[in-house]
């Protein structure tokens, strides 16, 4: 009643409500629109722009397909032309010699012809005018003819070839080699037209021909060269692509987007990429779009101008309260918030917020903050389930014992020592568990319950399983770590050795209890046995044990030692239990159960005089499971 009270009297003390505040802000939040105008428009225009750029792209594509197609096939029907001339006119004769001259007048891009006339003699005539004009020396080209001997065989077996003569020439140079009736034909060329056409505008095209050769590309380097472009992934795309000609969206090595379409010719296999760069294609819109922004911004500036000084005792605490919120959904309830003073509907929202914190930061300490978390989203329903988990049990070894230590050095001052001590050790041990996504169940005195697979699953019950024994490493690892710093006879911080039992199994995970408190945990056989195999580690001299259920699901994973088995009430065969030693791909050491108990200073059982079917310590648990002093 008097909570009630003193919140009434907090809204009665509101001077300026925020519905006045906000009156006067609205008019001003029209101004936003032009900014969204400005990227819904720009969205829009990158949408047609892109449809052109890509229908623009693959109709360069073609054209310059088509092109080197034509240029192609006027060389090699003007060559067979002059070629049937002298072979009918003969080589030596008047008529032969002014063709020829005419033919080299007429395609002045020609440097050399190659052929084999009908009586299997070979020839060659030479464009000596283009040759000079290069300066190219004209004993080149037979030279060339002799190089590229076994491609000039080929076409006399039937195949047309393109092939890159400008490293051999030393200038731009392409030689097409085509069969002539029994023999071959070659034609030496100079790409001009190709060249200025593939290297035109921001759509840039290349030729390769069937080895991947570059012939024709805007950088000319790359054909000096003798460029091959055989590692290069969009090329090997395109040649093994089943259509004759596509285009795709393509990423090179340097993470350079293109828009890149291709065709392949009717004539010598070769190929005609055209690409243009993607971002190219967006530079006016991307200008244009920077500027309405900045006059979208100037226009904002403004108004925020007009807007900071009705808005800030508004948006600095409701910003304040909105990241406290977001902290509190994420699980986090310990925060501190600076007090808002003003009285307006924002004090009192502070000032409760300051409350409600509060009080969570209490509540969290006192439950699991994962399951709290989750079930104050609605991810954990009310009810119980079936869980294919993996349960895990931790005890202190001789706990008694020490608390008995603390008890007699420290009198009165026993109780906070043990708490301190036992903290600062659960600590390490849930960091370890939370780290491999387990879930603590509770705290049963020195000892700790976890599953794995219950609240939320990492895929599988066999990588549950693999992140439990994990975490039980991680254990093994962190209490060595803390125990190095720590002196044996120490009675106010000992060493500590744990055990700890593992077991995988079907379970009824769910909340428990009443309308007044609830506890989320799993019941079932498999986590009573999970207890027992725990109850088996001081016996057997190891720390971590796990049941052959949970062996079989990371035998692969990890190193391990069978025990002798243990006889369950209700099974018809004795239960396999098994020593973790180490991970299959940490360090080496330990790699034997010998080794293990070495290094944590546990003294070697004599396991053929151990029973493991006599009575052991259990704990209390949901399903019948209690602890015996």
């Amino acid at each position: 009643m008097k909570a009630k009270q003193q919140h009434r009297r907090a809204i009665d003390n509101i001077r300026f409500g925020i519905g006045a505040k906000l009156i006067t802000i609205i008019s001003f939040i029209v101004v936003i629109s032009l900014g969204s105008i400005t990227v819904l428009v720009s969205w829009l225009i990158r949408g047609d722009l892109r449809i052109a750029a890509e229908v623009n792209n693959y109709e360069t594509n073609r054209r310059s397909a088509l092109e080197a197609e034509s240029t192609f096939s006027n060389l090699r029907s003007n060559s067979r032309m002059l070629i049937q001339t002298i072979d009918i006119a003969g080589s030596s004769s008047d008529f032969s010699r002014e063709a020829s001259q005419s033919f080299f007048e007429e395609n002045r891009n020609i440097a050399a012809l190659f052929f084999t006339s009908s009586s299997g003699a070979g020839g060659i005539l030479t464009n000596n005018r283009l040759l000079d004009s290069r300066g190219i020396d004209a004993s080149l080209a037979d030279s060339f003819m002799e190089l590229f001997r076994t491609d000039l065989n080929r076409a006399a077996s039937g195949e047309t070839l393109l092939l890159n003569a400008s490293p051999h020439f030393g200038s731009s140079m392409t030689a097409l080699f085509f069969p002539w009736k029994n023999g071959y034909a070659g034609v030496l060329f100079v790409p001009t037209e190709l060249n200025d056409s593939y290297g035109f505008g921001i759509n840039k095209s290349y030729l390769l021909n069937d080895k991947n050769d570059v012939l024709i590309h805007p950088d000319y380097e790359l054909v000096r060269n003798g460029a091959n472009l055989s590692d290069n992934d969009f090329t090997m795309y395109a040649l093994n692509y089943p259509a004759r000609d596509s285009q795709t969206l393509y990423t090179d090595e340097n993470n350079v987007r293109y828009f890149a379409a291709f065709t392949k010719l009717n004539i010598a296999g070769a190929l005609v990429i055209t690409i243009i760069e993607y971002d190219k294609v967006f530079e006016g819109l991307v200008a244009t779009t920077r500027r309405n922004l900045l006059l979208t911004g100037a226009v904002l500036s403004i108004s925020i101008i007009l807007i900071w000084f009705f808005s800030k005792s508004i948006s600095v605490p409701l910003k304040a309260l909105a990241a406290a919120a977001h902290t509190i959904e994420s699980g986090t309830f310990d925060l501190e918030l600076e007090r808002h003073k003003k009285r307006d509907e924002i004090g009192v929202l502070n000032a409760s917020f300051h409350r409600m914190c509060s009080a969570l930061h209490i509540f969290g300490r006192f439950t699991n903050r994962e399951i709290a978390v989750r079930a104050m989203r609605g991810e954990i329903k009310p009810g119980g389930l079936p869980k294919h988990a993996t349960i895990f049990f931790s005890d202190i070894r001789d706990f008694t014992a020490k608390t008995e230590t603390f008890t007699n050095v420290f009198g009165n001052e026993a109780s906070d020592r043990i708490v301190f001590w036992l903290n600062n050790y659960f600590t390490h041990m849930i960091d370890c568990i939370e780290k491999t996504n387990g879930v603590v169940d509770k705290f049963i005195g020195d000892a700790v319950m976890a599953h794995w697979g219950t609240v939320y699953t990492s895929g599988s019950p066999k990588q549950d399983a693999y992140n439990c024994v994990a975490s039980a490493l991680m254990m093994r690892k962190a209490l060595y770590l803390l125990n190095k710093n720590r002196k044996a006879d120490d009675p106010g911080d000992p060493p500590i050795r744990i055990g700890c039992g593992i077991n995988t199994g079907m379970v009824t995970a769910g909340q428990l209890g009443s309308d007044l408190r609830m506890e989320y945990t799993v019941i079932g056989d498999p986590v009573n046995l999970a207890s027992r195999v725990e109850a088996l580690t001081k016996p057997l001299g190891a720390d971590i044990l796990i049941t052959e259920d949970t062996w079989n699901l990371v035998k692969e994973d990890f190193i391990t030692e069978e025990m002798p088995s243990v006889t369950v009430k209700g099974k018809e065969k004795p239960v396999r239990i098994f020593a973790v030693v180490n991970s299959v791909s940490s360090d080496p050491h330990p790699k034997d159960m010998a080794e293990v108990r070495r290094l944590l200073g546990i003294k070697p059982p004599a396991l053929s005089k151990v029973n493991v079917n006599a009575s052991e310590k259990k704990y209390t648990l949901p399903g019948g499971a209690g602890k015996k002093g």
